[in-house]
């Protein structure tokens, strides 16, 4: 497995995390891979062969080819179907919104198609990462058709943009309250941007950011237990932090350290 990371047009910094890629050949046994919310929106194109997508043990969905992602909010499984080969770009969590005129909440858990966010301009951009050479070319046409369609920030968008930062800064110890005091704007007014701007709401946000916080120090494993990893981020106590682990990733932290920290690991603070 192969995934890379590359850097991001000045123009895009605000909005786009990273664009990334993953490559591997098709093997015998497709597993399948756990993916947990993380607050941020992607736009993928499967260059290679595509993925399912699992509903349930017994249900799953073949995803689009090329798609965005909402905002995910319960853990997500996938498995590929033969050769994998992805490209993608990785937003802030108010980074889409200023690429599209869609509600970020009607997205949430669903994977929407280029062709039904963009039209025409979509299906040319899949044909054209299909056709590129090699990934570098294939994200200099994302990074075109991105920039194609950026447009002046809103007030709302500029307050939400500075809201996650505030949130991305503190790793999610900002409580609604305070948040709303900082950016001088009424608690209902900002949950009411970030259900429109980032597709979730702030509360959720910042659980979200917490959770990969301590994600990311049990993957640079500097915690002695899960007492004081819990304390350390926030939580009230280790059934606290057990609990929120449970609702964001479907597993207990001891199983996930085991199963999911090396898949994690690539992806988590990219």
């Amino acid at each position: 497995m192969n995934y890379n990371t590359y850097d991001v047009h000045e123009a895009l910094q605000g909005l786009v995390k990273c664009f990334w890629s993953l490559d591997a050949p098709a093997t015998d046994q497709m597993q399948r891979q756990r993916i947990v919310p993380d607050g941020c929106m992607e736009l993928i194109i499967h260059h290679g062969d595509v993925y399912l997508q699992y509903l349930d043990d017994h249900q799953h969905i073949t995803q689009p080819r090329g798609f965005v992602f909402g905002q995910i909010t319960t853990p997500l499984e996938i498995a590929p179907t033969g050769k994998t080969g992805i490209i993608a770009a990785r937003f802030f969590p108010n980074g889409f919104n200023a690429l599209t005129q869609m509600s970020l909440h009607e997205m949430e858990n669903k994977a929407v198609s280029l062709e039904i966010l963009f039209g025409q301009e979509g299906l040319d951009l899949e044909k054209q990462v299909m056709q590129a050479s090699n990934n570098t070319e294939r994200i200099i046409h994302i990074e075109a058709f991105l920039l194609g369609r950026l447009k002046t920030p809103e007030v709302s968008q500029r307050i939400t943009q500075r809201g996650v930062e505030i949130l991305l800064q503190s790793k999610g110890l900002v409580d609604l309250h305070q948040l709303s005091d900082q950016l001088q704007i009424h608690r209902r007014q900002l949950e009411r941007n970030f259900s429109r701007i980032v597709g979730m709401s702030p509360k959720q946000l910042s659980k979200i950011i917490r959770l990969q916080s301590a994600i990311q120090s049990m993957s640079h494993q500097t915690f002695s237990n899960l007492t004081t990893l819990a304390l350390d981020h926030g939580y009230y106590d280790q059934a606290h932090f057990i609990k929120d682990f449970k609702e964001l990733t479907g597993i207990n932290p001891k199983k996930f350290y085991v199963e999911n920290l090396r898949l994690s690991a690539l992806f988590i603070g990219q």
